[in-house]
């Protein structure tokens, strides 16, 4: 050991490529201090530092606050270099805080990273060290652009928005706010040197020449981030053993627990440093991969196939001997080898989450549908990669033409085996050999029961979702009629299904009688905005916050018009120290036929049946006396004890000191929403126009002394189609994943769209169709149909599908069974949607050696326990043959 490194880490030479490079890292000062104190030797003058104090800018105009806000402006601050502040590690203690910082090389920072992960060195230093308790997270890129303020002799610097992604900006905000301790950063990489010499030869790759005044850095940030956490709440100690039992000549083989090596070996993905047995659960391949912008979708996909077995060997190996340029079908061999080098990239050792910005740009050339970033479907991608993976990668150089011969009075082995070798006779890539298989295909005419048998390759299963389908909805049901207080109904209807569907499932709920009808209405702001009179209406127009009433009416009422009655009561209120009276809506709005030709004393006298349920007796009164209240006649009665809704007067009681009576209720005709009076409907007189509507509208208001002999609170109990909190969750469905390929692989007829030509028949056919599976790939890829297609509507089965993980038996579903080949399956990968069909987030859970699963989130990945990883969320899971 030298300089308190092992052996065969002391020696520079031997550091991998990826850290033999002029990378600047931003670290904490303590976390270099406590390393560069160890093994600094006396000799050494390569552990000088300049110090430099972060101030505002000129244009500053206050403290610097924390920016949490993604449209605030970009990040600026000065960096002031400290000519008097040289640091040769001299015995002098330097005060130390939280926001002391330092710019090492990538040599260095690699050096000071094997001391911490040192067990030996650390114990002799009396500590133990562990990523958990250095706060250790991923090391993730940051995008400074730097000018040299000459005058002051200090570096101007900004940290942009449009350069960083939204996180790395939120992060860089805090890391450089102003607003509380002193902040430092002691360069001792060289860089700031270089920066202001102006030599442009002599700069870092990550450091680029903008402009004559402005320089773009990229700062690789370590031990900064709290995205990366143990979710077990397991602490990662890390040893540092062996560094040489990893390949650093970039050709990576047996990955992903096929390398029989068992030597413990230095495994370093974004934050943490782990210990591991190659071959076992090592962290090589646990590298995120940066959102740029709605790319969860691509980011998903991507990750199941850079963890799929098999293909990892192949694009860590010498895969660009087999890319076909010349292809028609391909695309030039770009997608591979833009597939290739971001898989590397992923398998690195020491890789940072990788941006994916070449090899979507590719893929907006190639499939204009993904460009943009727009969110997309991950199994389409997946889809056209596989495609274009095999194109490009198609060993065949000219395709033969090959022609299928008679199937007829020939064993289905045979022909299956025919069809396969003309299909691998034009089709040959490692795509091919690892992910197609082969399904039997069955159609029988209606009419002359002709059978044509035909065996076609698939590189995934697109499984339907046999549920129920069904949808919980809770309605309020008021009658026309005034007999029984309003009732909240409860009902599970198809999710797909119709008005009709609803109509008949509330019917029985609430028992409806066979002379009675119900109509169904949405509430909004105390008024109808809407009735659901068409059966034929989709409930997914239908939103979980919605407010349903459906009202009680007599079949034979049909033919007779229709009122709806709003309600509004006078409300005091203070406004700048003066108190005011308004009118303001409350309640569910009432509904009942009337004749065509009636009076305002039978208007007067529906609304009273309507509300004398919600009515409180006085006390002592009898039952029965609040019934004969509510329903007293009132003709005759003056019409002057109301005040008009834009009136400022107060109603005044007829009775004098007494309780308002129903009397002092006023009545006009209005529109739909409730906000326009057209006529005063007086008690004896004739109601206008009654008779050439079908419906129509009044409004009730109500002196607010009278409001207090009504239980308004049951009048205005209105609960939503679905109540969405944190203790509400709909029953959940749920369905096997045999049960979904039992669904797929049975006998259906052809849709109208689908109709096959009969060779028998010569005509045209709706034939039925059985498919059979005959042949099964190494990689089997099953695609969940979570989302529908109307012409009327986007849905989103939310059913959860209970899959295999370890043992995945298709033996029962296979026509053809080889004996010398498995038919067992291992999950090794899920890609998860979250959300609904016009948003969500994708992810990734990646099963990654051992019994370990991981959770990709874009660029952040975490630990996540098997009991975890099936959810309603799967969409695409990637089994492997075992």
């Amino acid at each position: 050991m030298e300089n308190g490194l092992p052996e065969d880490l002391s020696d520079s030479t031997q550091l991998p490529e990826s850290d033999n490079d002029q990378r600047v890292y931003f670290v904490p000062y303590r976390w270099w201090k406590d390393a560069q104190d160890a093994m600094m030797s006396d000799e050494s003058d390569g552990n000088r530092g300049v110090l430099f104090m972060a101030t505002p800018p000129s244009s500053y105009a206050g403290p610097m606050k924390l920016i949490n806000n993604i449209f605030n402006s970009d990040l600026a601050f000065n960096l002031r270099r400290e000519e008097n502040s040289l640091q040769n590690g001299e015995s002098g203690e330097v005060s130390i805080s939280g926001r002391d910082f330092a710019l090492v090389s990538g040599e260095m920072w690699l050096q000071a990273l094997k001391w911490h992960s040192d067990t030996k060195v650390a114990a002799k230093c009396g500590k133990t060290f562990s990523a958990a308790e250095d706060d250790m997270s991923d090391v993730y890129p940051l995008q400074l652009r730097l000018s040299v303020l000459r005058e002051t002799n200090s570096l101007g610097v900004k940290v942009s928005k449009k350069d960083n992604a939204t996180e790395l900006f939120r992060r860089a905000c805090k890391i450089f706010s102003l607003d509380s301790e002193m902040l430092r950063i002691w360069d001792f990489s060289g860089q700031t040197a270089l920066i202001f010499m102006n030599d442009k030869t002599k700069f870092p790759k990550d450091c680029q020449q903008q402009s004559d005044q402005e320089l773009l850095l990229e700062l690789q940030i370590y031990g900064l981030s709290d995205s990366i956490k143990c979710r077990e709440g397991k602490k990662a100690d890390v040893a540092v053993q062996n560094y040489n039992g990893m390949h650093s000549s970039g050709s990576l083989t047996g990955m992903n627990g096929n390398a029989g090596n068992k030597s413990t070996s230095i495994f370093r993905s974004n934050s943490s440093v782990f210990s591991g047995r190659s071959g076992e659960a090592g962290s090589l391949g646990l590298t995120g991969l940066q959102n740029l912008g709605n790319t969860c979708f691509m980011n998903s996909a991507i990750q199941c196939l850079a963890h799929t077995p098999k293909l990892i060997d192949y694009f860590l190996g010498d895969y660009g001997r087999e890319v076909n340029h010349k292809n028609p079908l391909g695309m030039n061999g770009e997608i591979a080898l833009a597939f290739g080098d971001m898989l590397r990239r992923l398998w690195a050792p020491g890789a940072t989450p990788v941006a994916p910005r070449t090899f979507k740009s590719k893929l907006a050339r190639f499939a204009p549908q993904f460009s943009g970033f727009n969110q997309h479907d991950s199994q389409e991608l997946l889809a056209f990669l596989l495609d274009g993976l095999h194109e490009d990668l198609n060993r065949v150089k000219s395709k033969p033409y090959v022609e299928a011969k008679d199937e007829e009075s020939r064993p289905d082995e045979e022909v299956a085996d025919e069809y396969w070798q003309n299909h691998v006779a034009r089709n040959d890539s490692v795509i091919v050999d690892v992910c197609q298989g082969q399904y039997k295909s069955t159609l029988v005419c209606p009419d002359c029961r002709k059978v044509s048998v035909t065996f076609d390759p698939f590189m995934y299963l697109s499984l339907p979702l046999p549920s129920t389908n069904t949808r919980t909805m809770t309605l309020t049901v008021v009658s026309a009629d005034g007999s029984i207080q309003p009732s909240s109904y409860t009902i599970s209807v198809p999710k797909f299904g119709k008005c009709e569907d609803l109509i008949q499932a509330l019917s029985i709920a609430c028992s409806l009688g066979i002379d009675e009808t119900l109509l169904v209405a949405e509430v909004y702001n105390n008024r109808i905005i809407r009735f659901l009179e068409e059966p034929a209406d989709y409930l997914s127009l239908i939103r979980d916050n919605d407010r349903l009433v459906a009202y009680r009416l007599k079949k034979d009422s049909d033919n007779s018009p229709l009122v709806v009655f709003m309600h509004q009561h006078m409300e005091e209120h203070y406004f700048h120290g003066k108190l005011i009276s308004s009118w303001k809506a409350f309640g569910i709005p009432l509904v009942g036929n009337v004749n065509n030709f009636v009076s305002g004393s039978d208007i007067h006298n529906l609304y009273l049946q309507l509300v004398a349920p919600f009515r409180i007796p006085p006390d002592g009164a009898l039952d029965n006396d609040m019934d004969s209240t509510a329903t007293e006649e009132v003709e005759g009665k003056e019409d002057n004890t109301c005040s008009t809704p834009d009136g400022d007067a107060k109603p005044s009681s007829a009775k004098g000191v007494g309780l308002p009576s129903d009397s002092e209720l006023q009545f006009y005709l209005t529109d739909e929403k409730g906000m326009v009076k057209d006529e005063n409907i007086v008690m004896n007189e004739p109601v206008p126009k009654i008779g050439l509507h079908r419906r129509f509208n009044v409004l009730v208001c109500w002196p607010e002394q009278l409001t207090k002999q009504y239980d308004t609170s049951l009048l205005s109990s209105l609960p939503e189609i679905f109540k969405s909190g944190f203790f509400a969750k709909r029953p959940q469905e749920s369905v096997s994943l045999y049960k979904c390929l039992e669904a797929f692989l049975k006998e259906e007829p052809l849709g109208p769209e689908d109709m096959w030509y009969c060779p028998s028949c010569k005509q045209h056919r709706q034939a039925s169709k059985k498919l059979d599976l005959w042949r099964l790939p190494e990689i089997l890829v099953i695609h969940l149909k979570r989302f529908s297609y109307t012409q009327s509507a986007k849905n989103k089965l939310e059913t959860y599908v209970d899959f295999p993980v370890d043992d995945l038996d298709l033996s029962m579903h296979l026509s053809y069974k080889n004996g010398q080949l498995s038919h067992r399956y291992m999950l090794y990968a899920i890609s998860n949607h979250y959300g609904s069909m016009g948003g969500g987030h994708y992810t990734a859970f990646i099963h990654h050696g051992g019994d370990q699963w991981y959770d990709f989130d874009d660029s952040h990945v975490s630990p996540i326990s098997q009991e975890k990883i099936k959810t309603s969320a799967a969409y695409v899971l990637f089994y492997r043959r075992v």
